[in-house]
């Protein structure tokens, strides 16, 4: 079965404690359901740089990257299915993009 990244973009920092609580309860429910299927957990990130031939930008790029998660599902619209579950697309807040992982 391949793996699949899923990279996270969008969402927004809790305003309270209640809130993050709130939030890390419904990540835990989705990891949860997600059992096995679960690579690498990843985690949240911080602001990029991008390198590029005409340097660095300290921007974060034209779609930051909020984070990441590696999961194995039989193919991408299992992973695509699966991704549909994540908290900030149930929220309307983020996306995920899914894309395979190549093994080389």
């Amino acid at each position: 079965m391949p793996d699949f990244i899923f990279a996270y973009h969008g969402g927004k920092s809790p305003e309270s404690q209640e809130e993050g609580d709130k939030a890390m309860a419904a990540w835990g429910a989705w990891f949860e359901e997600m059992g096995d299927q679960i690579v690498n957990p990843g985690n949240p990130v911080g602001v990029s740089r991008t390198v590029s031939a005409e340097g660095i930008a300290d921007n974060g790029g034209a779609n930051p990257l909020s984070g990441f998660t590696v999961v194995r599902a039989d193919d991408i619209d299992a992973a695509c299915k699966i991704a549909q579950g994540c908290p900030m697309v149930a929220d309307g807040t983020g996306s995920v993009e899914v894309a395979p992982v190549i093994e080389m």
